[in-house]
């Protein structure tokens, strides 16, 4: 009896080797497992992120054709030289345009509510010198939403303007603005410790009271650049342009109004003008369209607000020049 029980003693514990065996090496399997499709979900990640950031990074992309089509070039947003449209991406975008030997004629799609007038005549004069250059290639300004200040001061350089009935057109004029605090300050009993070397240093300063003398000079300059915007317009659309006291008074109308008025030519999409004007079927965009890289480097060198470059950028305080 004692040899039968050892040998099932001796039985029973390898029996348990066994199974601690087979439940070690089932782990061990399963962790291989895991840890290979652990590398795989890994390596789809990586890849995902990889091709992600691939046309993320792209700053710029066009949609190139070599059949007869109608180019486009959107022109939608604030004109500034770091804002949504600016002379450089432009600039690319219409060399584009009629580097392609399909393009039968060249869209403006414009929805801008105007900006920097720099901008806006630099795209200005732009599209005028490649006119030149090109002067079987027709350029056609369609205006959707809303064509004001340097929007409109950029579609007047085209051979004609389509807009929409209810689009907003106009706003012929300049303003600077800004703020004053002097009144506050003294509420506030705060002293302003204004130290300058040159008596017009410190023109526009909100905190000190205004100048006869500088605002006067501040005025004819504001003046200058509005009958530099009046003369682009009457260039660009000759006789067509109605006689009228309101015009260039920084008012603004829609499009049937503006079509009037003479500031637009007819009622039309950009569809529309491909088809019926152009007289192609095919609509390629060569837009220069920004990209993430830029959108971080524009908003990293954004938060450097502090630096020595900024601070000289708006050493006037804030006032800007704005076509409207």
């Amino acid at each position: 009896m004692a040899v039968r029980k050892k040998t099932t003693s001796k039985t029973n514990t390898h029996w348990e080797r066994e199974a601690l065996e087979k439940i070690a090496l089932s782990a061990l399997g399963e962790q291989k497992i895991a840890r290979r499709w652990g590398i795989f979900f890994k390596s789809i990640t990586f890849l995902y992120l990889f091709v992600l950031l691939f046309f993320a990074f792209g700053a710029t992309h066009t949609k190139g054709g070599s059949s007869n089509h109608a180019a486009l070039i959107e022109i939608n947003g604030v004109i500034g030289e770091k804002d949504e449209v600016n002379a450089k991406d432009f600039f690319e975008s219409i060399q584009r345009a009629y580097d392609s030997r399909g393009t039968k004629g060249i869209i403006l799609k414009i929805n801008s509510p105007g900006g920097s007038p720099v901008q806006a005549g630099m795209i200005n004069d732009e599209i005028k010198r490649q006119k030149k250059l090109h002067p079987h290639i027709p350029v056609y300004a369609v205006v959707e939403d809303i064509c004001a200040s340097g929007g409109y001061y950029i579609a007047v350089a085209a051979d004609e303007i389509f807009v929409d009935k209810a689009s907003i057109v106009g706003s012929i004029g300049v303003l600077m603005d800004g703020f004053g605090f002097t009144d506050t300050m003294k509420k506030m009993g705060v002293e302003r410790r204004l130290m300058t070397a040159g008596s017009n240093k410190a023109m526009l300063d909100p905190f000190s009271p205004v100048n006869s003398k500088q605002q006067a000079f501040v005025q004819e300059m504001l003046n200058q650049v509005h009958q530099q915007f009046i003369q682009v317009v009457k260039d660009g659309r000759g006789n067509r342009l109605k006689d009228s006291p309101d015009t260039f008074s920084g008012l603004f109308w829609n499009g049937e109004a503006a079509i009037k008025l003479g500031l637009a030519d007819s009622f039309g999409n950009y569809d529309y003008v491909a088809r019926e004007i152009i007289k192609v079927e095919e609509v390629v965009d060569f837009t220069t369209y920004e990209g993430f890289a830029d959108r971080f480097a524009r908003k990293f060198g954004a938060s450097l607000g502090s630096s020595m470059n900024e601070s000289l950028r708006t050493a006037i305080l804030n006032q800007k020049l704005i076509i409207k």
